[in-house]
């Protein structure tokens, strides 16, 4: 529950890109196991710098350095550091633990996903190659390239690393997945069933546990500073319009597949 007039503002302020994201066309391009293949090779991009988007958020507000300081945003780094337990080691199937961009990669492989451009990308980052030319290297869409960017110019100030991280993410997506990877599923008996369960989990954690604590972390870093919530608001849009093009993106892609098919 929002208690706070800026956050409503915020929310506010990005429901009509929120509308278009929710009622994208993309969503209806979703019935086959190939187009969803196209999908997940395009997502799991957003997924790798989601942690990436988490992580600065870590390093801005928690210690992670050695010697060890301690923090001097103590309620931003609790929420942080919850989030991150969940993000980055959650619960699997078996009983073990596992990061959502590992749940994900895995799930690629279970409904025979290629996951070669995504891994390309680790592999040059692993490298230390500069972000933009890992992209480039590992031939990832050009709507992953201008989605992931903008992830990443958003990291270097705090308080809209927090936004686009809040506003700009998952939020509602993965209950418009659920139906479409449910239906998937009973014509695909076996093979979407790690998805399926990577969406249950961002419904559950984003819902009951992250959403409400992401919304007070932009609270505690914008505090009372007009300049910081008018840099949060314009974030958290530039969040979600990057996303509305990565849709596009996908649905183009989707819709060349079927005509090189036919």
């Amino acid at each position: 529950m929002l208690t706070n007039a800026r956050l409503y503002q915020i929310e506010n302020r990005c429901a009509p890109v929120r509308r278009l994201l929710l009622e994208h066309p993309m969503y209806d391009r979703l019935r086959t196991m190939e187009a969803m293949h196209v999908f997940m090779e395009h997502h799991i991009f957003a997924v790798w710098d989601f942690m990436s988007l988490l992580k600065s958020l870590q390093n801005a507000v928690t210690s992670t350095q050695v010697p060890w300081r301690p923090s001097a945003q103590s309620r931003a780094c609790r929420f942080v550091n919850e989030i991150v337990l969940g993000e980055e080691s959650d619960e699997d199937r078996d009983g073990g633990y596992i990061s959502h961009f590992e749940m994900y990669r895995r799930a690629m492989h279970e409904c025979g996903a290629s996951t070669s451009i995504i891994d390309a990308l680790i592999d040059n980052v692993d490298e230390d190659r500069p972000l933009r030319g890992a992209l480039d290297a590992a031939n990832a869409p050009v709507p992953v390239r201008h989605f992931v960017c903008e992830t990443f110019a958003m990291t270097e100030r705090v308080h809209e690393a927090a936004a686009a991280f809040t506003f700009g993410r998952e939020d509602l997506l993965p209950e418009v997945f659920s139906k479409i990877v449910n239906t998937l599923d009973e014509n695909n008996p076996g093979r979407l069933g790690t998805f399926r369960y990577y969406l249950e989990r961002h419904i559950d954690l984003d819902g009951d546990h992250h959403g409400p604590m992401a919304r007070s972390l932009v609270e505690e870093l914008c505090g009372e500073d007009d300049d910081k919530w008018t840099a949060a608001s314009d974030a958290a849009v530039r969040a979600l319009e990057a996303r509305l093009v990565l849709w596009d993106g996908v649905c183009a892609a989707i819709d060349r597949n079927v005509a090189r098919a036919s």
